[in-house]
């Protein structure tokens, strides 16, 4: 193996251990979909191939939902992890300025952001696992994690959420489609993450016209 595809290979086996017991839509086989799809992706796209691939693998390595709100301890542990491996110092940087901009709640903050091609990659690739058929099962899994009811005809959708509130909701399920998941097809940096986006998108809402329809008995 090439030092890149070593280095690779030693991420994927950090990633899979770390995450062995995490929730199941933040788990192994979402970085590795994720991964996957950050590939596809960067095939069209003028990108360091290594740090996409890092980046990809280590985007949800401690995902601040599960540590209490902390937002540093993923990146630490992406540093940590990466400098160990004598990995060199601006692609570890680059990782970890991606772990640090890749997630929605960023959407919230307002100022400049750090931006790059690889990021606009990844940020793609995390956010197609967000909608179509996985999506929906990611959705109502994470929902089902934090105890939340499926849907509440009295609970509309809050379109104006600040970032704490969006952190903090614990709205149905349903409304987290109207707060997030429809709202990330617009959001894509890439053709080929719009392109596939688009299909997905198409079919989140094929799902919600007839999850409104066995919900009102009319199928």
């Amino acid at each position: 193996m090439t030092p890149n595809e070593t280095i690779i290979e030693a991420t994927k086996d950090y990633v899979r251990t770390t995450l062995k017991d995490a929730e199941g839509g933040h788990d192994w086989f979402h970085t590795l979909r994720v991964f996957n799809n950050a590939l596809l992706i960067a095939k069209s796209e003028q990108v360091d191939s290594l740090v996409v691939a890092l980046g990809a693998l280590l985007h949800d390595i401690a995902d601040s939902k599960f540590h209490d709100g902390d937002a540093t301890i993923g990146p630490k542990m992406a540093r940590e992890f990466l400098f160990k491996h004598n990995v060199d110092s601006l692609v570890i940087e680059h990782v970890v300025d991606i772990i640090n901009n890749i997630s929605f709640n960023k959407s919230f903050e307002k100022g400049e952001k750090f931006t790059s091609p690889e990021l606009d990659v990844i940020q793609d690739a995390d956010r197609l696992d967000a909608i179509g058929a996985i999506g929906i099962a990611r959705c109502f899994n994470y929902g089902g994690f934090k105890n939340r009811k499926l849907f509440d005809p009295s609970i509309k959708p809050n379109m104006k959420m600040s970032k704490e509130e969006y952190k903090k909701s614990s709205a149905p399920t349903i409304n987290h489609f109207y707060e997030k998941l429809l709202l990330l097809s617009d959001t894509m940096n890439t053709k080929t993450g719009k392109r596939i986006a688009k299909q997905r998108h198409q079919f989140m809402e094929q799902y919600l016209d007839q999850f409104y329809a066995e919900w009102d008995g009319l199928k």
